[in-house]
């Protein structure tokens, strides 16, 4: 039966790693494991030379060295140690990815627009990383630097398992656990990974029943089916979007979150069941765990957060969202996600507030 076309994600990443990304990734639990074994104290730096060995392969050395090019300038106007001026400056990279001059030239490097997104994607997600690695190098001590040197920025930006798709590991925690030496079990680690690939092939055999006999992307991009169903039949189509979203992202974060634990460091628990939830803020906090832990850490506390008064909340609330809208490509159907969002939030911290005091308790 032939599978439901109209999800580009799913489709375009199951491709990807059939073709070279789950081997490149195999590649890396190798020499993991071996640095493990044999050289525990330069494992981060195996890594590292892996992960550029890998970029270069899949990316060229052009993508290599976008790449690379985004991590030195990061890097360099980090040294001035202002939080602005570094937030700043991942704006403008990010909005180097949009310039249609720039766009067209990068797709003159490669044969087939895959290969284009595939660099664009992964830019996307190291902009992330780099801003990560710039900030903490701003509010760390004189004395910490040594532990926030530019080999260790190449260590955590090229680092294999999360390089192309994600899931986000913030440099503090990537730092801490790297850097971190401990007891190697080649016993338990085989245990751990015959049981994790058991889980993701039964996940990916859900995702691959799912796109072939629901066609639940190919009914709600056109507007004809749509149209004619009831009420109840939209819910449903929604319900099971959002259900396939949830088993799609226990694969594409599932795969990573494995090797993340067989090099020794703890990756962001996978996403919550979207069947559970029933807030905005238990999806935004429970679903992608890594952007949410990056969104509180990096925008939402430094802006004030829920210390802050009413106005001070809404507006780091509502800078966290936007971020997220522009960062996922700022089109304007994003905007309204993102706003309509932080509406839901909005609402919800507000219901709590007015129910949290002591008169309305009591009447309740």
């Amino acid at each position: 039966m032939p599978q439901d076309p109209m999800d580009f994600e799913w489709s375009y990443w199951v491709e990807w790693g059939r073709e070279r990304i789950l081997w490149l990734l195999a590649g890396h639990l190798l020499v993991s494991q071996m640095s493990r074994l044999l050289v525990e104290k330069y494992k981060p730096w195996c890594l590292m030379i892996y992960g550029m060995a890998a970029c270069w392969l899949l990316l060229g050395i052009k993508g290599f060295a976008v790449i690379l090019l985004h991590a030195a300038i990061s890097f360099a106007v980090a040294q001035f140690q202002l939080s602005l001026l570094t937030w700043l400056c991942s704006l403008i990279l990010l909005a180097t990815l949009r310039i249609p001059a720039v766009e067209e030239t990068k797709r003159r490097w490669y044969d087939t627009e895959n290969e284009y997104y595939l660099l664009l994607f992964t830019v996307s997600v190291r902009c992330l990383f780099c801003t990560s690695f710039s900030l903490e190098y701003c509010w760390h001590a004189p004395s910490q630097k040594s532990s926030h040197s530019f080999p260790w920025m190449l260590a955590y930006v090229f680092y294999y398992p999360t390089f192309h798709n994600g899931p986000l590991v913030n440099f503090d925690e990537f730092r801490k656990q790297m850097g971190r030496q401990e007891a190697f079990s080649v016993k338990t680690n085989v245990i751990i990974l015959i049981v994790g690939i058991i889980r993701i092939f039964f996940w990916w055999c859900l995702a691959e029943l799912m796109i072939h006999l629901m066609y639940i992307h190919a009914l709600y991009s056109s507007a004809l089916p749509l149209e004619s169903a009831s009420y109840w039949a939209l819910g449903g189509l929604a319900l099971a979007q959002v259900l396939f979203f949830y088993v799609k992202y226990l694969v594409l974060y599932g795969v990573p979150g494995l090797l993340l634990q067989m090099d020794g460091l703890k990756p962001p628990a996978l996403p919550c069941c979207v069947s559970l939830m029933h807030s905005f803020t238990k999806m935004w906090r429970s679903f992608d765990v890594g952007l949410h832990r990056f969104l509180v850490r990096y925008i939402y506390v430094p802006m004030g957060g829920s210390q802050s008064s009413l106005l001070g909340t809404l507006l780091s609330t509502a800078l966290t969202f936007a971020f997220v809208s522009y960062w996922h490509g700022g089109q304007s159907y994003l905007w309204y996600w993102g706003a309509l969002n932080w509406l839901g939030v909005i609402v919800e911290n507000g219901t709590k507030r007015i129910l949290s005091i002591s008169l309305i308790q009591d009447l309740i």
